[in-house]
């Protein structure tokens, strides 16, 4: 799930960077896969709690 997370963020940087520059596609699907990537790894996290939860009881 860390590499979710730093992937999300470099996705960030990136579309940053693009919009700064006024590149605005890139910056819009660089944003795109950040959201994609930082919702999958917070999904992830929580499927993984609930089932260590699950497993302990």
């Amino acid at each position: 799930m860390g590499n979710l997370l730093y992937w999300a963020v470099v996705f960030l940087v990136v579309a940053l960077i693009a919009g700064f520059l006024g590149f605005g596609g890139v910056a819009g699907v660089a944003v795109d896969g950040a959201r994609i990537l930082f919702w999958l790894a917070l999904i992830l996290l929580v499927v993984s709690v609930v089932l260590g939860l699950i497993r302990r009881a």
